[in-house]
């Protein structure tokens, strides 16, 4: 295990991209407790070198990252005997901090933190992350940081064995602000390269060819180096769900309306993606939308 000073890291929630987040800890930055709600998904890591919590309360370290979709999964942690702030008392962890990489409310959580330093000092930033498993997997992810700066400071050698590009944007909120920015050119790119695949198929064109086309052009982008094959086998399964890119492009326009802005292509792509998840398509990726714009006009795929 390698030598290091920093303070003492946890990580909770292993899913897609928690667990490729902890491997990165793993070798870099040296000892790390890791909690999952389903126990057996830390077994691997167990193997790495992990410790690992059976409950909250032993996961309470001075930096705990959390990697879980929605706010209300952080707040879960927080109380009861077996609760984060539980451990955290127990310890003698003063002003620990506490890491949102989910992809939030910017609103929520800039609320949601003003409370917890208010009522328990506990120091949050929100840090949600993009890149999807490929850059979890490689270190490259990049990380949008909203909180006090000395924190992010504090923070930032853990999270330069996670992503390339880490910035602090400013007050609690913004990195969530910054993420469903991010999440607009997402969703749009999917959806976008959904419509040109559709319309490709329509006209008899060969998907294969038309997504090299697109990967040779102005219109390359990650989303199609990533995920270009799905469009091509037809396979929607794991991946970024659309009812995460749903929950995304709600805090896009909920963001929206508090700046008093009209974002006209977000409010049309929120609602395809409300169309595909009451079609029962939520679990699938993303880019399943190709399904529910054919399904939407009865185009053969």
């Amino acid at each position: 295990m390698p030598e290091h000073d920093h303070p003492a890291l946890a990580l909770m929630g292993l899913g897609p991209m928690g667990e490729p987040m902890a491997r990165r800890l793993l070798k870099g930055y040296g000892e790390l407790t890791v909690w999952n709600r389903t126990a057996s998904k830390a077994e691997a890591l167990a193997g790495l070198g992990a410790r690992v919590a059976t409950s909250p309360f032993e996961a309470a370290a001075g930096i705990v990252l959390t990697v879980l979709p929605d706010l209300s999964h952080v707040e879960a942690l927080l109380p009861g005997e077996e609760g984060l702030i539980a451990g955290w008392t127990a310890k003698g962890i003063a002003r620990p901090i506490l890491v949102v990489h989910g992809t939030v409310s910017p609103g929520a959580v800039a609320a949601f933190g003003e409370r917890m330093l208010r009522e328990h000092g506990v120091r949050v930033l929100d840090a949600p992350v993009s890149g999807g498993t490929v850059g979890a997997e490689n270190g490259t992810l990049s990380i949008m940081v909203g909180g006090d700066e000395d924190t992010f400071s504090s923070v930032t050698p853990a999270f330069g064995f996670m992503g390339s590009t880490i910035r602090h944007m400013g007050s609690g909120g913004s990195g969530a602000l910054a993420k469903a920015c991010n999440q607009i050119v997402v969703a749009g790119t999917v959806t976008a390269v959904s419509e040109a695949m559709l319309l490709a198929r329509g006209g008899g064109l060969d998907p294969s060819v038309m997504l090299e086309l697109l990967r040779g052009g102005l219109a390359d982008s990650e989303v199609l180096r990533q995920k270009g094959h799905r469009w091509i086998d037809g396979d929607f399964t794991g991946g970024g769900s659309a009812q995460n890119q749903l929950k995304d492009l709600n805090f896009v326009l909920g963001a929206a309306r508090t700046a008093l802005l009209e974002l006209p292509l977000s409010t049309v792509i929120r609602d395809l993606f409300e169309d595909m998840v009451a079609r029962g398509d939520g679990a699938l990726d993303h880019t399943g939308i190709l399904r529910t714009l054919a399904q939407r006009t009865s185009a053969a795929l």
